[in-house]
């Protein structure tokens, strides 16, 4: 069964639009079965009030610790590492003919992410620029990527995945921003459809199922972390097994992405930090 399944029950327009107390919606939730009641408590912050949305807000804002300048920072070592990985890959012919553009149209696309955060900084190319080394041999890691189409493309799922999940660990940061916050997700829809495109082209779904994928036991990490992809509650509520007729489990996983935050993502990006 199709992971949307679960995210149809879960945007009924009536909950969605429905006024009042937290109560309220819940008597809501339920009126469209238990299980769904229990599943779309993260929905039910949507349907109180504004004071109550601003404290929630106010309270998740202050957990994040990264200033505007240390999120914007933080994206560009990754949009440095996407850009000089796929302009490495198209540089060594390491890329097959029939694959060229698609990597060609995500180089173009990184060097873009790159260019508008040096803007936001006020900054210059290669600068805050590290050294990277993608054998991994930082990480104790002896990789060949640029001579085996397999493990470019292994990378290429490694850090678009990251990329995805970093952006939206970081997202909350920008939330006094508007128009970095905006930028910020235009990107992290982007690194999505990379990530979607370069599983596929793997041979995997293009979302992630629990913590299922086909990379070696070393880039685990990417999957894991404090709240790992396999992660089944959601809202504070455990969902597992309530949706046995909807794909179970692993369509529950596939339908709720999860953050990685910053200290997890300089842990993974340091493998193939040379300095």
């Amino acid at each position: 069964m199709n992971f949307t399944k679960i995210l149809d029950i879960l945007s009924n327009e009536s909950i969605l639009n429905v006024k009042g107390s937290r109560r309220d919606s819940f008597q809501q939730f339920k009126s469209v079965g238990k299980n769904v009641a229990l599943a779309s408590i993260p929905f039910a912050l949507a349907s109180v009030s504004p004071k109550t949305r601003a404290a929630t807000n106010s309270m998740a804002m202050g957990a994040m610790m990264g200033s505007n300048e240390d999120v914007l920072k933080f994206a560009l070592t990754l949009e440095y590492l996407e850009r000089e990985f796929y302009q490495m890959g198209l540089d060594s012919g390491v890329i097959p003919a029939e694959d060229e553009e698609v990597f060609t149209t995500i180089s173009k696309h990184e060097n873009a992410h790159v260019t508008f955060l040096l803007g936001a900084l006020g900054l210059q190319d290669g600068d805050l620029k590290p050294v990277f080394d993608f054998s991994g041999a930082p990480g104790g890691l002896n990789l060949d990527p640029f001579n085996d189409y397999a493990v470019f493309m292994a990378l290429a799922q490694g850090f678009e995945d990251t990329g995805v999940r970093a952006y939206k660990g970081q997202a909350g940061a920008l939330a006094n921003s508007n128009d970095l916050l905006t930028y910020a997700l235009q990107i992290h829809s982007v690194e999505a459809r990379h990530a979607s495109e370069v599983r596929r082209m793997r041979g995997e779904k293009g979302w992630i199922t629990k913590s299922e994928n086909t990379l070696p036991s070393a880039f685990q990490a990417i999957y894991g972390g404090a709240t790992p992809e396999s992660n089944t509650v959601q809202g504070g509520v455990e969902l597992s097994g309530m949706f046995n007729s909807q794909g179970g489990d692993k369509a529950l996983t596939e339908a709720f992405d999860e953050p990685l935050t910053m200290d997890e993502v300089n842990t993974i990006a340091s493998i193939f930090i040379a300095s």
